[in-house]
């Protein structure tokens, strides 16, 4: 009996002696690899910090090298603290809603000197003139208001700009011009808006008429 006792109990041990050796292999193997992954992981990390150190140093040698407070506050383009409101200190508002309702909000209009203002209304005069095309389409009718909204937007405020600038016998001329536009360009956007066609076509002829004087005066 004790001998078929023993025979019994030389198979289990055997048996768990091959799992317990299985287990240890397993774990040198697991333990192997993490160590593998944790070296990779720890390399990554160093990379991405190196990087990181350079890309920093990169920008605080030559941001400051090649942006000086002097160009930020002179050039007229570069902002420093929130996007500025213009406004209007001529008399080229409506006078019963005291605005324009063309007028487009947050955009950033860059300082080009007088002469630059010059320039930008005779070039948006004549991007506005050259929509003609645009407006025998109606299914481009809405891409027409934007536009004219936009570019109407820089005209206004370039012209207040041109007649603070211009001489006193200027002033007065230039200010009816700029009503007289403006007036028109009102008129033509709620046409637009309404999608009627004959009020657009009428008002489109009237604003190309004015915006043709504009060229001529801003030569």
């Amino acid at each position: 009996m004790a001998t078929r006792a023993n025979f019994n109990v030389i198979p289990t041990i055997c048996s768990v002696e091959k799992i317990q050796k299985r287990a240890r292999i397993a774990c040198f193997f697991d333990k192997k690899k993490a160590d593998e992954e944790e070296v990779d992981r720890d390399n990554s990390v160093q990379t991405i910090t190196r990087r990181l150190a350079i890309g920093i140093s990169t920008i605080a040698l030559f941001g400051t090298a090649t942006v000086g407070k002097s160009i930020a506050d002179d050039n007229g383009f570069w902002l420093n603290g929130p996007l500025p409101v213009p406004y209007a200190t001529n008399k080229i508002n409506n006078e019963e809603t005291g605005t324009r309702s063309f007028l487009r909000k947050g955009l950033y209009i860059a300082d080009v000197g007088t002469k630059g203002r010059i320039h930008r209304l005779k070039k948006y005069a004549f991007d506005l003139i050259a929509m003609g095309d645009l407006i025998e389409q109606r299914d481009a009718w809405n891409y027409v208001r934007r536009y004219l909204r936009l570019k109407s937007t820089f005209m206004y405020f370039d012209f207040d700009e041109v007649i603070s600038a211009a001489p006193v016998d200027d002033k007065k001329s230039l200010t009816d011009l700029a009503n007289r536009l403006f007036d028109n360009v009102e008129k033509l956007e709620a046409a637009v808006r309404k999608q009627n066609y004959p009020n657009i076509e009428s008002c489109y002829e009237e604003t190309t008429t004015l915006l043709e004087e504009v060229m001529t005066r801003m030569a």
